[in-house]
């Protein structure tokens, strides 16, 4: 029951059910000497009241569609206030000003379902692990980090005055990942005039597209581009499995052609992936050079199914896959010998222990080889050099920085990848 001595009685409405709401609640209403809310919320009251042919009433209606000046007519008389609210008035709603506003012993909430909420209900689907992102006057990077984290569904609020759900979907293809996800519209959730559309191009945009609307990303659950339509290499990021408690962190595309450059891979030969992550690069190597024996080491657990996934997803069979630390590995001779002398070496993800690694990896070479190392801080470099030097013959360092065009309206913009740095070392 709604606490009566509170000023404010602040209401969330399912606008689908409005009119027997006030019906259910035309008690505590019509005790109120104020009726506040969107203009459109309070239409559907006026309309109720001529239904109901209810005449004469005292109430003094305010519209919240423009907050200026509103908190100032509230605190300017105290009056017993109801105050609309679509949805949920605390969830990106009215509820925020009013507690900014408000002592709370004057405030009273009672909230209904939330416009995604109503958007699950329509789809027919659970919603527990979604996430959400508002763009209202913010700037993208909150969206960009969030969709990057590969959710299974994101709830967008997008900002009408930056061109609303096309502004999402421009980004959604400017990020690379409009083929993992469906795209849904939904316009005036509640209302009779409701739209839902699921969008699959831009000409699908509907030119009257309502102010009063939001987008829900769905992770696609679709067949697998099979291995032989993929590129030799250069495969998008999204078509890897990653692993789902750290999604994104992985080898770049632009980062892992260049590494797969530096290798100068043969037609034959071995090749260690230590640090493997997903597997992309080492298993990009075998689509170059299918005669090339491929051992992939990584230390974190779950990372050889992930990297067998992986595999049959391009198509192509590492000859070992090991989940181990790098350096327990490299020292145990029967398992070393069983690995061959590599004839090209990755190295990467080895934090505080790379210069550990690749003192161990230097000690297995027996011929010619080149060892490529991608790193991402600057402190490993010196360190990792004086070990290399006397070592190699020829050492070189180089750094890489890819930006990718990410829609803003009309224009874009370039939102940088983090810099990596290579170092090359060759045994002759």
């Amino acid at each position: 029951m709604p606490n009566e001595s509170k000023q404010i009685h602040v209401i969330g409405i399912d606008t689908s059910s409005a009119e027997s709401f006030f019906e259910a609640n035309k008690n505590p209403i019509f005790k109120a000497e104020r009726i506040t809310g969107p203009r459109r919320i309070l239409d559907s009251f006026k309309n109720w009241l001529k239904n109901k042919n209810i005449k004469n009433t005292h109430f003094e209606f305010i519209s919240t569609d423009k907050l200026t000046g509103f908190i100032d007519l509230l605190k300017k008389e105290e009056k017993k206030t109801i105050v609309f609210s679509g949805g949920d008035p605390l969830w990106f709603g009215i509820g925020r000003l009013l507690i900014q506003n408000f002592p709370l012993s004057k405030l009273y909430f009672e909230p209904a379902a939330t416009s995604f909420q109503l958007a699950f209900s329509r789809l027919g689907k659970p919603w527990q692990n979604t996430k959400w992102i508002s763009l209202h006057g913010r700037d993208q990077l909150p969206f960009e980090k969030a969709i990057k984290k590969l959710p299974s569904s994101l709830v967008v609020l997008p900002d009408s005055n930056r061109g609303g759900s096309k502004e999402v979907y421009q980004l959604l293809h400017s990020i690379g990942l409009q083929g993992k996800y469906e795209f849904w519209t939904f316009e005036r959730l509640g209302y009779q005039n409701e739209r839902i559309k699921k969008i699959n191009s831009i000409e699908d945009f509907p030119t009257d597209i309502d102010p009063l609307h939001l987008v829900i990303l769905i992770e696609k659950i679709e067949p697998l581009i099979e291995a032989k339509d993929l590129p030799l290499f250069g495969i998008e990021d999204s078509v890897f499995l990653q692993h789902s408690d750290c999604p994104g962190l992985m080898t770049k595309r632009e980062v892992r052609v260049q590494i797969l450059a530096e290798l100068n891979l043969p037609k034959q030969g071995v090749i260690w992936d230590i640090g493997s992550g997903v597997g992309s690069i080492g298993l990009e190597a075998l689509r170059i050079s299918p005669n090339l024996k491929l051992v992939s080491i990584d230390k974190r657990v779950g990372s050889k199914n992930i990297i067998e996934e992986n595999a049959s997803r391009t198509g192509v069979s590492p000859s070992l896959i090991i989940e181990d630390e790098v350096l327990k590995i490299l020292k145990e001779k029967k398992i070393i010998h069983s690995l061959s002398t590599p004839d090209r070496v990755i190295i990467g993800g080895g934090g505080s222990n790379s210069h550990l690694i690749v003192e161990e990896v230097l000690k297995q070479i027996k011929s010619a080889c080149i060892l490529v190392i991608p790193l991402i801080s600057l402190k490993s470099i010196s360190k990792l050099e004086s070990i290399l030097k006397p070592k190699v013959d020829k050492l070189s360092i180089s750094q890489h920085q890819s930006y990718r065009g990410i829609s803003i309206g009309e224009d874009i913009r370039l939102s940088p990848l983090n810099p990596v740095f290579i170092l090359k070392g060759e045994i002759q």
